[in-house]
């Protein structure tokens, strides 16, 4: 349909069983092109366009913003991942 679509999306991606390389990665996108993305493994913002330079500006300038990011990988990333891979190896 017509308009405008703008939404985030928080993914959590690591390899290893121990969730060592655990790393959050927050992308921000308008109309299906991520503009801004949060990485966890350089705790900052890097803009992918013109508008998302600025904003991760913005963004890397509220430190209480990054801290409460960087702190989802141990609240939320590993958290769940430990919670669905037992869910999955009690299954098999």
């Amino acid at each position: 349909a017509d308009g405008y679509y703008e939404y985030w999306m928080n993914e959590c991606v690591y390899s290893t069983s121990d969730y060592s390389d655990m790393v959050l990665l927050v992308s921000y996108s308008f109309n299906k092109d991520v503009y801004v993305q949060f990485n966890s493994t350089v705790d900052k913002f890097v803009g992918l366009t013109v508008y998302g330079v600025k904003q991760a500006e913005y963004f890397n300038k509220d430190q209480a913003y990054l801290q409460q990011l960087k702190a989802q990988v141990d609240t939320v990333c590993r958290t769940n991942a430990q919670l669905s891979d037992s869910a999955v190896r009690d299954k098999t």
